[in-house]
């Protein structure tokens, strides 16, 4: 069985895939385009899944290809398309380089573990959360690390060149917004960086076979491929090599079995057999092949049940702003924001893995990933941020890459009309109230007019909303210089609504005075 050329293969397809994606989550001047994104994104299991049940389209059917895939050949999705299981074979590399990695040997599956996660993920999604599956995913984690982790250090790194460039008169960089490194975003991201560099090495491929819903699945699937992994009794001398490089820790070299539920065909065990005795063999499934569930299984399916029933009963958190003077009367929104052509809350919290490509690319930076603005089922979900910045009046960016369909696509004109919010003023807070001074902050950066200026007292003005036009776009908000807290804010709407066409208000220009020669 000479099939030594996999592994490589199975090197180079992996390596390209791993610096597209990490290109798309660090692209800062948006150099990719949109197409290509999401034919990158198409083979993804779980935003082509999503993707697939919200537009029920063959074009968002990537995870199909997948099923087929892992059909016939096994876990080939794990070592050569998921992003963060080529993540964890940069990192086994580099340990090995840097001689801090121990040897493999072969162990018992975790079964209790690895189908606990899968059993969790299907009833939370079955119960309308799809927290525990973002959670979860190596795809959404992937991005969070890249998007939350790598993304701000590279654009500090860019601006540091670049104004080292233009002391020297070289202009082939340029600095962009850096709104700095925000640590209590980064907890969550950190923390799954650290559990997947620590399983990578000293346990290869733990994680895979152990917390991933998405390799559990599969690894079910390819119990029954119809290629397998197999060793050949007649030639193995049992030399054990191959599963001292095993990083999936399935071959069993004393009874001569490859554990195909485990295998993430990464074909180590096929490069370093030197007699050939490992390797694919065309298999058929055999009847009885699956385990019988054990007691311990039926019993942590019935407290998982319990679990997510608790979990989904959650009611959304009201955010308030703190009320830190006995003036300013406090905000209370009541719903978050979500983006522009998310349809609705309930809509993008079904949908949204929270993979934070459309955090990436937010020109503006206003989306955010979020901790309890949308309830505990929809924490890391980003949401607009208007104490950060705002929603850009012509931007589409985050309609354009979403992977899952929880953003879906907006024409310029549409989002120019989509109510994600609605705009309140509390006139005991504005400073034109407290310190009789003028202001208009809000009314000049308003794109719709829906704040504009009417006369007060004593020659000044104040703002007047009209909730109609407002589109909700957190400019005032963002713009509103009222300390401690904002006299203008954007609560959302939890279905996003249209919103009447602006009627701007018609500038008189001075005629100017002919020239006098």
């Amino acid at each position: 069985m000479k099939q030594r050329h996999l592994k490589t293969i199975r090197v180079i397809v992996s390596l390209l895939f791993l610096i597209a994606l990490s290109a798309i989550f660090i692209d800062f001047r948006e150099l990719i385009p949109t197409i290509w994104i999401h034919r990158i994104h198409s083979l993804q299991f779980i935003p082509s899944v999503l993707g697939f049940i919200h537009i029920m389209s063959i074009t968002a059917a990537g995870f199909i290809f997948v099923i087929i895939l892992t059909l016939l050949f096994g876990r080939v999705y794990c070592s050569t398309i998921c992003p963060l299981g080529i993540l964890q074979d940069v990192f086994s590399y580099i340990s090995r380089k840097l001689s801090i990695k121990k040897r493999f040997r072969f162990s018992p599956p975790r079964n209790f573990f690895r189908y606990g996660f899968l059993v969790l993920s299907i009833v939370s999604l079955l119960f309308g959360s799809i927290l525990t599956l973002y959670l979860l995913d190596p795809y959404s984690n992937f991005g969070r690390i890249f998007s939350d982790l790598l993304r701000p250090l590279v654009i500090k790194l860019n601006n540091l060149l670049a104004r080292g460039f233009e002391k020297a008169d070289i202009y082939i960089l340029y600095r962009v917004q850096f709104l700095g490194f925000q640590w209590s975003k980064a907890i969550f991201p950190l923390l799954v960086l650290f559990i997947v560099i620590w399983f990578s090495v000293r346990h290869g491929r733990l994680y895979c076979n152990t917390v991933c819903p998405v390799g559990t699945f599969l690894g079910i699937l390819s119990r029954i491929s119809f290629f397998r992994i197999k060793m050949d009794q007649g030639n193995c001398t049992q030399c054990g090599k191959c599963s001292l490089v095993c990083k999936a820790s399935c071959i069993d070299t004393k009874n001569m079995l490859v554990d195909m539920s485990r295998c993430v065909s990464c074909y180590n065990c096929i490069k370093s057999c030197s007699s050939y005795s490992i390797g694919y063999k065309l298999s058929f499934p055999r009847k009885n092949a699956m385990p019988a569930t054990s007691r311990t299984k039926r019993e942590f399916v019935a407290k998982t049940f319990a679990y997510v029933i608790a979990l989904t009963g959650l009611s959304r958190k009201l955010v308030a702003a703190e009320n830190t003077s006995d003036e300013p009367v406090p905000i209370h929104k009541k719903y978050p924001v979500s983006p522009p052509g998310s349809v609705s809350i309930n809509h993008f919290n079904n949908f949204c893995t929270a993979c934070h490509l459309c955090v990436s690319v937010c020109p503006s930076k206003v989306l955010q990933p979020s901790f309890l603005e949308y309830g505990l089922k929809g924490m890391l979900q980003p949401h607009m941020d208007y104490s950060l910045s705002f929603c850009e009046y012509e931007c589409t960016r985050c309609s354009e890459v979403c992977p899952t369909g929880a953003i879906l696509p907006l024409t310029v004109e549409d989002k120019k009309l989509t109510q994600i919010g609605r705009v309140h003023f509390i006139m005991q807070n504005c400073i034109v109230y407290t310190d009789e001074t003028s202001c208009g902050s809000c009314s000049e950066h308003c794109p719709t007019q829906a704040v504009h200026m009417v006369p007060y007292k004593d020659g000044l003005t104040i703002p007047e909303t009209d909730v109609g036009t407002c589109i909700g776009c957190g400019a005032c908000e963002y713009a509103c210089p009222a300390k401690p807290v904002k006299a203008i804010y954007v609560d959302g709407v939890p279905i996003h609504k249209v919103a009447l066409k602006p009627h701007f208000k018609e500038i008189e220009q001075e005629k100017a005075e002919e020239f006098p020669f």
